[in-house]
């Protein structure tokens, strides 16, 4: 392919590691093709550079600054970016001062058409990868994999030229989980509930874990299930959530890093999840799943998905408590509902939209 991409995206303890992540998958892949792929990421408390690093990408790190573009006018979650973005745009010049970038992608929910203005000069061609619909940009294309998200959307929010890939079946997924997608479909036919498996994102900065770990001691699970918890290396509660699986009825191990999801998502039976960018990856695999919201921006998607038939949701953390051990107790005792979530996900995204993203990249 031959491209040289820049991505712009951040991970933290506030904002998650779903965006860093999802630019790491296209950029992965990119690189298979023969891409030169670079990534331009501020050094928040949770980031995730040193991971970037480890894929063999480039990353220019930016000092966190205090944030002063937080007019009336600026995007609703400007406090997340560490700097005004005047100033993120300076520097981000700077790094692409050298470098001739074919495409520059941004992912940030702090950042908007002023920001990607200034940047237009150094690349040929601007992506914005969103998932809120709530402020203007001024881009060539324009990524939202929401399920139910319409190009009406942002008519009005991009320039006449813009091409605009909406819904959930862009939805960028590691080649992982294509590749297992048949084989967790067909074993979901008569598979009891054996395997739970927990994931409320890389961070879980509140515990959702810890409080659905205590909500499931007063739960009526099989006697021989087992549970795998998931968390990030930075999330700020995993010895909290260690010390805990050591005491729960039912063996539960705890694991970080983990470079195996779609096998591990493929094997369990059924998901307690965030309504994060995972949701899509659960999907694929038809994973049934008690979703839980855990942040504003989260209630398009699930709401989406239970509208589909796809997921149960909790709606807030202080559900947790009085409804999860209910919901389970309905699943458990009606597999056909179950299996229907399955198929219902299993609609939602098929795996395929990776390699559409990447057919428009390279036109």
């Amino acid at each position: 392919m031959g491209l040289k991409v820049c991505f712009r995206a951040d991970a933290s303890l506030q904002i998650g590691t779903g965006h860093v992540m999802r630019c790491l998958t296209l950029a992965d892949a990119l690189r298979e093709l023969g891409a030169e792929c670079r990534f331009i990421c501020r050094e928040h408390p949770g980031n995730l550079i040193d991971l970037i690093r480890s894929k063999g990408h480039v990353v220019h790190g930016l000092p966190c600054l205090a944030t002063r573009d937080v007019g009336a006018s600026s995007p609703a979650h400007a406090a997340w970016l560490g700097s005004s973005q005047l100033d993120d745009a300076a520097a981000s010049v700077a790094c692409l001062a050298e470098w001739s970038v074919d495409w520059l992608v941004v992912d940030h929910y702090a950042l908007d058409a002023r920001w990607e203005e200034l940047l237009q000069p150094r690349c040929r061609q601007l992506m914005v990868i969103d998932d809120l619909a709530d402020r203007m940009h001024r881009c060539d294309l324009l990524l939202d994999q929401t399920l139910g998200r319409i190009t009406a959307d942002y008519s009005a929010l991009v320039p006449a030229h813009c091409e605009l890939l909406c819904g959930s079946r862009f939805a960028m997924l590691r080649p992982e989980f294509a590749g297992l997608r048949d084989y967790s479909l067909q074993r979901r036919a008569h598979a009891p509930l054996q395997h739970l498996l927990i994931t409320m994102g890389g961070v879980d900065k509140d515990n959702a874990t810890g409080q659905v770990l205590d909500a499931l001691r007063r739960s009526s699970l099989p006697a021989d299930c087992h549970i795998t918890v998931v968390m990030g290396g930075t999330a700020p509660w995993l010895e909290a959530v260690r010390q805990q699986a050591e005491s729960m009825s039912w063996p539960t191990t705890v694991r970080v890093g983990v470079s195996d999801m779609g096998r591990l998502m493929a094997d369990s039976d059924l998901a307690i999840g965030a309504a994060g960018a995972t949701s899509w990856e659960r999907c694929c695999l038809g994973l049934p799943t008690i979703m839980l919201i855990l942040a504003s921006n989260q209630h398009l998607v699930a709401q989406g998905l239970e509208l589909a038939g796809a997921v149960r949701v909790l709606h807030s953390v202080d559900q947790v408590d009085k409804e999860l051990p209910r919901y389970l107790q309905e699943l458990i005792s009606c597999p056909a509902h179950v299996s229907g979530m399955s198929r219902n996900a299993a609609a939602v995204v098929d795996g395929s939209g990776l390699a559409m993203v990447i057919q428009h990249l390279g036109r």
